[in-house]
């Protein structure tokens, strides 16, 4: 005769957060396609069943398990940047805390950019309130910057929030897919720099420098979207 496994009954809060760091540590080593609710339910010890008591499937467990790291890393971010001072501190912070994330959390970012982001459903969910929650830090440094007299005022905010960001996730993509590796106080300081260099108010206001801008970001967003096409991104 067959012995039954046994389960602990737990509250339904701990129960619900061992699935979701499971379901967290499962998505990250085998990406979505691959994942098992099999295996996940293992891991978390319970039995498959009760998965679906809680999540009405596998996808609504991934942005769980997603939503769930955004607020973790909205409120850290938060509370790191409510002791740093200055525009340049302020933005070089968001900038690192944001290549440290990809460097310790390759393959769930990964997962992130190819099964969510690029699904059509993203721009209405939740989870897509939470990346522009925690992207606004950096829109938010950039105006107290030009309230301060350190970002020159003509600067569109979002258009510089975007380069930031899309530079980011281009020169890190070879990393999250595997391939070389991510030196992020060098790439964070250089960002920072290069930013700054052209939004500063000690610059020369050059004209045309706003629409400069919008064609970097047009060329990122292109060269985004021939990486989600392809799978991946040039170096």
């Amino acid at each position: 005769m067959t012995a039954r496994r046994s389960f602990a009954r737990l509250p339904r809060e701990r129960r619900v957060g061992d699935i979701l760091d499971a379901a967290r540590s499962v998505f990250a080593e085998h990406g979505y396609e691959n994942a098992g609710m099999s295996t996940i339910a293992e891991q978390a010890g319970v039995v498959e069943g009760t998965i679906y008591k809680y999540f009405a499937n596998k996808r609504d467990l991934l942005n769980q398990v997603l939503s769930r790291w955004y607020e973790g890393m909205v409120a850290d971010q938060n509370d790191q940047l409510a002791g740093i001072v200055g525009t340049r501190s302020r933005l070089r912070f968001v900038i690192w805390r944001h290549l440290k994330t990809i460097a310790t959390e390759p393959a769930l970012c990964r997962v992130f950019f190819l099964e969510v982001r690029a699904a059509g459903e993203y721009h209405a969910s939740d989870l897509h309130v939470l990346n522009r929650g925690y992207t606004r830090a950096a829109v938010a440094i950039l105006r107290e910057g030009i309230a301060t007299g350190e970002v020159r005022p003509d600067i569109p905010v979002r258009l510089v929030r975007d380069i930031i960001y899309g530079t980011i996730e281009h020169h890190t993509w070879d990393y999250v897919c595997g391939r070389g590796g991510l030196h992020v106080e060098e790439l964070a300081d250089d960002l920072t720099r290069v930013v700054l260099s052209g939004i500063g108010s000690r610059c020369e206001a050059e004209p045309g420098t706003a629409d400069r801008l919008e064609r970097v970001a047009d060329r990122l967003e292109t060269l985004m979207a021939r990486a989600g096409r392809d799978g991946g991104a040039s170096s």
